[in-house]
């Protein structure tokens, strides 16, 4: 259980920097940044694997760099594709 929300704190912190280091307004949830982030995170965690640097003797900057600029990438990606997609629908409907 303390995994799973230890997951969850993590998604919100990768995809809150993500979205503090794009600029302009990101109009997604907060529940998006969250899976976003929780993906970014999986996706950096492969890459630093790939690469050899997922485990060191302290702490995983490039690992943690991976998972913030792969969460920065994703959110860059959603973010239009989500306002375009409610930007078409009035609100109450």
């Amino acid at each position: 259980m303390f995994q799973i929300i230890w997951i969850v704190l993590a998604g919100l912190v990768i995809g809150l920097l993500a979205r503090l280091i794009l600029r302009g307004r990101q109009d997604i949830p907060i529940w998006l940044t969250v899976v976003l982030g929780i993906v970014g995170a999986l996706i950096g965690n492969v890459i630093a694997s790939a690469i050899g640097v997922r485990n060191t003797s302290g702490i995983d900057w490039i690992r943690h760099v991976l998972q913030v600029g792969v969460a920065v990438a994703l959110v860059a990606l959603v973010a239009p594709l989500w306002a375009s997609r409610h930007q078409h629908h009035p609100v109450g409907r």
